[in-house]
């Protein structure tokens, strides 16, 4: 009778999809996302932004420049070209989501590591960075309770994990007055974890089944930009980015394993059994998704700086797991800026950096036959601290506040409404000086 309810547990728990296409509870779980929809592709993109440039709408292809001193922006590395000091940029990041599909709702919260990046300037030999950064994160739980016959049973999927990216890359100016070019070369890597369940919480003498996939992914990845700066005078300037990656492919080993635990409670919780499918290993390529973004900034001194970034990613090719619907393109827009009420006041409020920004996204995942859409506004501050080494030393507090939605009530779809807090730190420098008394 045992081995009977077995099979049927564990058809239940090959036939379904991705839960977010049902009436269910979702709960999250601890991990730095908390997204029913990280449980496509990759999981829940981070992209390479800092604080500064999250508070301003995520704006990188044209930011060159920031409150008159050159940025730290790992988003195009052609902007490496310009720095004439050394930068240290880290950052955590907090995240405040609440979940609700129907009439029901769950609130979650979390905090994890941001970034840490290095950038050297070459001189007239260009730029040099490296660093880590968050590539993706996943976090999901979700649930629905299901009757076959007289038999009630609970169905749900859970997944955890992240990918990080440690890179290395150069910019360098061109002969062309104003035309700079950069690359970064990154290493991929990380593991996400996906489990699927069948329990029988009101029947101890029913076993429960889990299926658990492993992911490991590992790779190299190429990305590139190209910028181009020109003054208008009068202390404005205007520069022009692009940036975009190449066809990247990363490997994807996956083991996957199938085990029954005793019914009654939870599948999760209960000591492992036995085991109905051996581990089984396989490895394949992924591809990652194509990039391009476009972007300007226009700046006037220390005072302000705008700008404006269209965004494009194609996932199309992108494998998905069995059971779920292919990925599509993600595209997007970015509008932000900053300004300085007067850099020479002595009153301290005066020399803050404001900023305020805003993004919308369509993104790769439709379900439902509808686009998941992502949209937000951000504002943030930069808040300057003492100089140090007679003014070659500068050093700032970023705070970045982002108030958002992904998704939507409509189509039986779960909405998120999220605030993502950022506290980073950035300090620029002048090395390898020689001291004038030895």
């Amino acid at each position: 009778m045992k081995n009977r309810f077995i099979r049927v547990a564990f058809s239940i728990l090959l036939s379904g999809g991705a839960l977010c296409l049902m009436p269910t509870a979702v709960h999250a779980q601890t991990t730095t996302s908390h997204s029913p929809y990280s449980q496509f592709g990759l999981g829940q993109m981070r992209e390479d932004l800092t604080p500064q440039q999250r508070s301003m709408g995520g704006i990188a292809a044209g930011l060159r420049y920031l409150g008159g001193m050159p940025t730290l922006n790992v988003s195009n590395p052609a902007s490496y070209s310009a720095m004439n000091r050394t930068i240290f940029d880290g950052s955590m990041y907090g995240n405040f989501t609440q979940l609700s599909k129907g009439s029901g709702s769950d609130n979650t919260g979390d905090f994890a590591f941001g970034h840490i990046t290095f950038g050297i300037p070459l001189k007239k030999a260009g730029g040099l960075s490296f660093g880590l950064l968050p590539f993706s994160d996943v976090g999901y739980n979700a649930y629905e309770d299901q009757n076959l016959g007289d038999l009630r049973y609970r169905k749900s999927i859970a997944g955890e994990g992240g990918l990080n990216k440690a890179y290395v890359g150069y910019g360098v100016n061109l002969p062309i007055k104003g035309l700079s070019i950069g690359a970064n070369a990154g290493y991929l890597f990380g593991n996400l974890t996906d489990k699927a369940t069948v329990e029988f919480p009101n029947n101890a003498e029913i076993y429960n089944t889990i299926q658990t996939n492993n992911r490991y992914v590992r790779g190299i990845m190429l990305d590139y930009g190209m910028q181009y700066f020109r003054s208008l005078g009068n202390r404005m300037s205007m520069t022009i980015g692009y940036s975009g990656t190449l066809n990247n492919q990363v490997r994807n080993e996956t083991t996957s394993m199938g085990t029954i635990t005793a019914g009654g409670g939870s599948a999760l919780d209960a000591i492992a059994l036995d085991t109905i499918i051996s581990p089984v290993s396989f490895g394949q390529r992924i591809n990652l998704p194509l990039k391009h973004n476009i972007g300007i900034t226009v700046s006037k001194g220390y005072n302000w700086t705008v700008g404006a970034d269209f965004k494009y990613a194609d996932w199309s090719n992108t494998r998905q797991p069995a059971g779920q619907a292919p990925l599509g393109k993600n595209i997007g827009v970015a509008l932000g800026g900053q300004f300085k009420p007067d850099p020479t006041s002595p009153k301290y409020l005066n020399i803050v950096d404001y900023r305020l920004g805003f993004r919308y996204n369509q993104t790769e995942i439709t379900l439902n036959n509808r686009r998941i859409n992502d949209m937000a506004v951000s504002a943030g501050f930069g808040i300057p601290l003492a100089q140090k080494s007679f003014g070659r030393t500068f050093s700032m507090l970023n705070i970045t506040g982002e108030f958002g939605q992904r998704g939507t009530l409509q189509n039986n779809l779960v909405r998120e409404r999220y605030i993502n807090i950022h506290l980073g730190f950035t300090i620029n420098d002048t090395w390898f000086i020689r001291g004038s008394i030895d």
